[in-house]
């Protein structure tokens, strides 16, 4: 495997799932993102585009990230993912988040620092993707 990139997103990580809320639009309800996610979104792109010049990323990969929590509460896996993945694309890292891209996210994991929380990534291809 080569590694492609490697970056790190300082914030405490949140899910997109587990952060939504509900708008009436013409009377119809509506699932939208809450206002915490969102933010948390923005700064993780702007934190990206920053730190990293990193050309998209076209070709498969294998995404794995670490997710820093600041507390020891259960969270999803996946959904922790979910939220990063979406990030990436957001973030022009990868083109899409289809799996002809994240070909795979083997290695990722939940882990805890209640002093600094954060979600480090590490994007690899070539060998036998």
């Amino acid at each position: 495997m080569i590694t492609i990139i490697h970056l790190t997103i300082d914030l405490a990580p949140i899910t997109k799932k587990n952060h939504q809320r509900i708008i009436r639009i013409g009377g119809v309800p509506r699932i939208i993102q809450s206002k915490e996610y969102l933010a948390y979104e923005r700064q993780a792109i702007s934190q990206i585009k920053q730190r990293y010049a990193v050309e998209t990323i076209i070709s498969p990969v294998n995404v794995a990230a670490v997710f820093y929590m600041p507390t020891r509460r259960r969270v999803d896996l996946v959904n922790l993912q979910e939220a990063l993945l979406d990030i990436l694309v957001r973030a022009e890292v990868l083109e899409d988040d289809n799996s002809r891209i994240v070909v795979s996210m083997d290695g990722s994991r939940v882990s805890y620092d209640k002093h600094h929380p954060r979600t480090e990534v590490s994007i690899t291809g070539g060998g036998e993707i």
